[in-house]
């Protein structure tokens, strides 16, 4: 059986062959790019139903008065069997207003649809690869890093349910100085294991407990046998042992929020198979790296032991940054910048777009990576699209005041105890409450509290009061009788109908916090819906004189919880049924 098309699909369709009928009667140019057609809801919900702008995005290229394209379009649409009025505003806005049958159709179809209802093969062979978290390897998850994972692995989520083949990714920054930081802050507490009083950990190194058993399980393997060896010989075998001990603590705290990656790259590996320098050599057969002196800091006089020294740049500013950047440091080595190029290099050979979900701290490298993957890929021959999300951090509160964390003192609050007091659906739900660039409060008083001001429990309430209400009716949800269904049950399957939408637009914008936002909407209109039973007895979905009506209203109810259970799907929270 073919599966039924959303109300949305259909009526983006119905104005694509509106067009193709409008182009066959000469009336409108052929060829004319539609991708910037929109079919939505009006902003005044009492315009309509639905509203294209189809007329005034193509009047200009096909030589046309918008108005006269919208009297053409609304023409053809006004004999539809689905669209009960047509009306065109302004300029040439287009609405309609959706007879109550293309509505009942709906409600159906997201019964047949089930888990799929929303589904889009907006993505449909397109690969993305989500890089997210890729939090140093330095110590367990704390809060800081949790918006980032949510919002990186709920886009992923978003991504997949629209289509795309989605791979996830984290960068393991093994490379840098702060590996060997972690490495002597191990030797140390290997020694203390030993029997060895190292007194109060020295400034610069990590003193958190959770390094302990680490130096305690390297104390019984090797015993006292690295204790006086130089620190070239422990250091390479302590830092590949914390790294190694890190990343499985680290995995063991995303899988507490189900957060699960497909790919963990090594910067480390990176270096050594030699993809910086394959890089640069590319880059500098496209005269794209050079070797110049890098400019002394702006703003500011340089300080007394600055010199100019030569270095290979990299030419970002030919593809809009606002200086060259180097690839390496004077001693040879490779700049952060130098090596994130390669890795962004390496991702994009089996990729179609790249999405990096980053700490708003990290805002000053979007330009020059923007700048290197661009070079990169058009050079190529394969431009692949570069997006940044960032995402500004998370201030802990408990009842109003600051929770104090600090990852370097070993006191800071981390993800697992976050999760163990309050839940990972209500860690997942609360972080997409925000737009991602907008500062957070997380209160652990708030986002348990059971009342309309907590979004987490609005949503999860209107899914399991749908349950409890299937539980105690006695009577089966049935679609027999959909012609029962009012004014009051239309208008939800019209908030409800707006998924397949919301989805698509959502998973362009690479924006999966207006599912939580949608969320919400449809709860507070199944609440609404709910409460006006309490005033009015004949608006109650069970009615115990009258079954056809109990059934059609227990059909609606289940298609709404459905919907809900497919948002938060996406967004890798779970639909309770009870609380």
């Amino acid at each position: 059986m073919t599966a039924p098309q959303t109300l949305h699909a259909a009526f983006v369709a119905k104005i694509g062959a509106v067009l193709d009928a409008l182009e066959l009667e000469g009336a409108l140019p052929a060829g004319v790019a539609r991708s910037a057609v929109t079919v939505e809801p009006p902003r005044d919900p009492s315009h309509g139903d639905l509203a294209t702008n189809a007329a005034m995005v193509l009047a200009k290229p096909a030589a046309i008065n918008p108005r006269a394209l919208a009297e053409k379009i609304a023409a053809h649409l006004e004999s539809d069997v689905d669209v009960a009025a047509v009306s065109i505003a302004g300029p040439g806005f287009i609405n309609l207003s959706v007879t109550p049958g293309a509505w009942r159709r709906e409600l159906a179809a997201i019964a047949v649809l089930g888990d799929g209802y929303g589904r889009s093969a907006l993505g449909h062979g397109k690969r993305v690869n989500v890089e997210y978290v890729s939090a140093n390897p330095t110590g367990p998850m704390h809060m800081g890093h949790c918006r980032g994972a949510v919002v990186g692995d709920a886009l992923a989520g978003l991504l997949e349910f629209a289509g795309h083949e989605v791979t996830r990714e984290y960068y393991v920054n093994d490379a840098g100085g702060q590996v060997d930081t972690l490495a002597r802050s191990v030797h140390l507490r290997y020694r203390e294991a030993l029997g060895e009083d190292i007194g109060a950990i020295p400034d610069g190194l990590y003193p958190g407990n959770y390094l302990t058993p680490l130096g305690k399980n390297l104390a019984d393997e090797f015993g006292d046998s690295l204790v006086a060896t130089p620190e070239t010989q422990w250091l390479p075998l302590f830092r590949k042992r914390a790294v190694w001990a890190m990343m499985a603590m680290i995995r063991a705290d995303l899988e507490l929020l189900g957060i699960r990656h497909d790919v963990f790259a090594s910067e480390a590996e990176l270096q050594e198979a030699g993809k910086p320098a394959e890089a640069e050599a590319w880059l500098r057969a496209r005269d794209l790296v050079y070797d110049g002196v890098l400019e002394a800091p702006k703003g500011k006089a340089p300080p007394e032991d600055w010199e100019p020294v030569s270095l290979p740049l990299f030419r970002s500013t030919k593809f809009g940054d606002d200086q060259d950047r180097p690839i390496r440091k004077s001693d040879g080595s490779w700049t952060y910048f130098g090596a994130d190029l390669a890795y962004h290099f390496q991702k994009a050979e089996s990729a179609d777009a790249l999405i990096d979900i980053w700490g708003a701290d990290h805002a000053g490298t979007v330009k020059r990576i923007r700048a290197a993957v661009a070079a990169l890929t058009q050079g190529a021959g394969r431009e692949v699209p570069f997006d940044v999300k960032l995402v500004q951090m998370v201030r802990l509160l408990r009842g109003g005041e600051p929770v104090k964390m600090s990852k370097r003192s070993g006191s800071f609050v981390t993800l697992a105890d976050v999760v163990e007091e309050v839940g990972k659906d209500v860690v997942r739900f609360t972080m997409l409450t925000r737009k991602p660039d907008a500062q957070m409060d997380f209160d652990f008083a708030k986002v348990v509290e059971a009342s309309k001001d907590n979004p987490v429990f609005y949503v999860q309430y209107a899914h399991a009061r749908i349950h409890s209400t299937l539980r105690k009716a006695g009577v089966e949800p049935s679609g027999e009788h959909l012609e029962r269904l009012g004014t009051a049950e239309l208008a939800l399957v019209r908030e409800a109908a707006q998924f397949p939408r919301v989805v698509e637009a959502a998973a362009q914008a690479r924006e999966p916090h207006r599912i939580a936002f949608y969320l919400f909407d449809l709860a507070a209109a199944f609440h609404s819906f709910w409460n006006a039973g309490n005033d009015d007895v004949s608006l109650r979905i069970i009615q115990p004189d009258d079954g056809e009506l109990t059934a059609a209203r227990l059909f609606l109810a289940t298609q709404i919880g459905q919907v809900i259970r497919n948002g938060l799907a996406i967004l890798g929270v779970q639909a309770v049924e009870e609380m």
